[in-house]
């Protein structure tokens, strides 16, 4: 079993690459190179051509870079996809454009692999991943029929993103992994609000500086509780974006915890200089 399902990635893998070189090959510069910055932007905005046409939901197109500051290499390359997906440099990079050409080409792999027809969610795909959230957390599929346990409250995202990707599933994941580490989830709970009532409210609300605005406010009080709390939350974040980037995950959500914490730095320092 296990050889025949490394022998599936194998193939899905094989049919996402030769996809990308079928599909941009306009952009070669020289035998066997493609400029994947621009294939990558190219990628999108024929994606988002087609969605807008068949009246889908449809994003903004542009693909953004964010650069680390640096004065010395290795350069490190951020990229956010169209619909929020993060991903970063996943190469030791000698100069600002290579670690831009890496970011971009992590996003591009990601971006062709997310067509596949295995990276959809269906019904069967539904069926087999209650299934074995079931197994794991030695619970019983009946329970997925109730909205108000944890695998109903999956279940519920699950049939709501229906049709959709594995990473446009994840983007709505980010916000839901976001509440929870702030702690918004478990005080909701205790105002009595229902797991369906959350997914609800939250499975449409975009994530946005006034969310993460208040997530912040939410920690300065934190840091008058527990000082330091800010600083241990962001050294602990920046190991788990290094370790995202070299192993070129997908990393909006430790990316976004960076900005909260920094937000709340940058509202606590000017008290603290001024004791």
């Amino acid at each position: 079993m296990a050889n025949l399902n490394t022998q599936t990635s194998k193939t899905v893998l094989k049919e996402a690459v030769d996809s990308v070189i079928n599909s941009f090959a306009k952009h070669t510069q020289g035998y066997g190179r493609v400029n994947v910055v621009e294939a990558l932007q190219d990628f999108w905005n024929e994606k988002i051509s087609k969605s807008s046409a068949s009246g889908g939901l449809v994003p903004k197109s542009e693909v953004r870079y964010e650069a680390v500051p640096a004065n010395t290499p290795p350069y490190i390359c951020f990229v956010t996809l169209p619909g929020g997906a993060c991903f970063a440099s996943f190469q030791s990079c000698p100069t600002r454009a290579e670690s831009r050409r890496s970011a971009a080409k992590i996003g591009l792999m990601n971006s062709v692999f997310n067509e596949h027809p295995s990276r959809t969610i269906t019904d069967e795909f539904v069926r087999r991943s209650i299934e074995d959230a079931a197994v794991s957390f030695r619970s019983d599929t009946s329970d997925a029929d109730n909205p108000n346990t944890g695998i109903g409250a999956f279940r519920f995202l699950l049939e709501a993103n229906l049709g959709r990707t594995m990473l446009e599933f994840q983007e709505l994941m980010t916000v839901f992994q976001l509440l929870h580490w702030n702690g918004s989830l478990r005080a909701m709970r205790d105002r009595h609000c229902s797991r369906q009532e959350v997914l609800e409210h939250y499975s449409h609300r975009p994530l946005d500086d006034n969310m993460r605005s208040q997530m912040a406010l939410d920690w300065i009080s934190r840091e008058h509780e527990a000082p330091g709390i800010i600083y241990r939350e962001l050294d602990k974040g920046e190991r788990e974006i290094d370790e995202c980037r070299r192993l070129g995950w997908e990393l909006r959500f430790p990316k976004e915890k960076r900005e909260i914490l920094l937000l709340a730095k940058s509202q606590i320092q000017p008290q603290n200089t001024m004791c």
